[in-house]
């Protein structure tokens, strides 16, 4: 990891794609990638490799901008030791949990939101993800997860209004 001892926020697959596809799309608002990389909110936002995994299984502009080397330390290493016990631990508590379907279990093991409870735990992170608390769920939801283990968890919104974070158009468009 470079340059962060400890990051204020973790982001989630869904963070950047709903982005990129929707309401912050590059052509759209190009001040929300500039933000993930400004000086004054960088040393705040990183994601995981496995988040960065995820996102170039698609070759689209958002797999272009997650491939450039610019934003290499945007996607930290999950390979300590620390966050790799702390996966264990997330793993075996939703293997055991019977409120969770059986493929549910199978698909979260699968995708990098383990990793980020794992990741989020062990640097005491927020962990932003569109994924909604639902005390009933039977798949298995990221904010269920952070709960259980005392993770704090927000939307993309909410981060960037924490970290004062301002797409202006007072100068007009450009």
């Amino acid at each position: 990891m470079t340059d962060r001892s400890k990051p204020q926020y973790v982001l989630d697959a869904n963070v950047f794609i709903e982005a990129h596809k929707r309401y912050y799309a590059f052509d759209i608002c190009p001040g929300f990638w500039k933000c993930l990389s400004h000086p004054s909110t960088r040393s705040d936002i990183v994601s995981i490799d496995h988040v960065k995994a995820e996102i170039l299984r698609i070759e689209d502009d958002l797999s272009k901008w997650a491939k450039d080397p610019a934003r290499e330390d945007l996607f930290a290493d999950t390979t300590e030791q620390a966050v790799f016990d702390a996966y264990g631990r997330v793993i075996d508590w939703v293997d055991r949990n019977l409120q969770f379907q059986p493929q549910a279990k199978e698909e979260f093991a699968r995708v990098a939101d383990g990793w980020l409870v794992a990741y989020a735990m062990v640097y005491d992170a927020v962990l932003v993800t569109h994924e909604a608390y639902n005390e009933d769920a039977k798949k298995v939801q990221i904010p269920n997860v952070c709960k259980e283990f005392g993770v704090s968890y927000m939307n993309t919104f909410e981060m960037l209004r924490q970290l004062q974070v301002r797409f202006d158009l007072s100068q007009g468009p450009q």
